[in-house]
């Protein structure tokens, strides 16, 4: 009873007053969330939208929630899988977790995370050693996974429609100019006199 009710809070919360580039939404179930962070600004991640899945656990708030990237990222600390290697997302001794934690601190701890890499306690040591040994080799590689696999494009599928309206709209309107243009043509054929 408490999870649910502390749950709902929460997500109200998230919902009136979310944290600067994150959303947060139940996808179905209570306990089955979803997850939007924005690449942070002046990072490889900037303008790239990357989706989270967030299972809160039986034990919430006694026990931290499991949340993981769904969108790939080129990261140190998160795996191909997109599990996190975050202090706060595991219990003690070893994490640092605790019940006055919430989703919205977890998320803004990731957000911050994706902004400044720990390549002391990484996920994919080559990454890692490559964030250490050869930062711009890094931050291309960072940036093209953004671009191929968080690309706004890709992720947000209400912008995409609007995108494809839009396009659909300006080729129609190129399509009645150039019909009138045939029109004028015509008539301007008829106009003149034969020669």
């Amino acid at each position: 009873m408490q999870r649910v009710s502390r749950l709902t809070r929460e997500l109200s919360l998230l919902a009136t007053e979310p944290p600067p580039g994150i959303t947060c939404w139940q996808n179905g179930q209570l306990d089955d969330l979803r997850a939007q962070i924005l690449g942070g600004v002046d990072t490889p991640y900037e303008k790239g939208i990357f989706n989270l899945e967030i299972i809160v656990p039986e034990r919430y708030p006694f026990e931290p929630p499991k949340i993981r990237f769904l969108t790939p990222i080129y990261h140190p600390n998160i795996d191909s899988a997109g599990r996190i290697c975050l202090d706060v997302l595991k219990l003690p001794p070893k994490g640092a977790w605790r019940p006055s934690l919430n989703i919205s601190t977890l998320l803004t701890s990731i957000q911050l995370l994706m902004a400044e890499p720990n390549p002391d306690d990484p996920l994919m040591a080559d990454i890692s050693s490559e964030y250490k040994y050869n930062k711009q080799l890094f931050l291309l590689n960072a940036r093209e996974w953004t671009e191929k696999y968080a690309g706004q494009l890709r992720t947000s599928k209400p912008l995409e429609e609007k995108i494809i309206q839009s396009e659909t709209s300006t080729s129609s309107a190129s399509t009645m100019q150039k019909r009138k243009g045939v029109n004028i043509s015509r008539k301007e054929k008829k106009s003149r006199p034969d020669s």
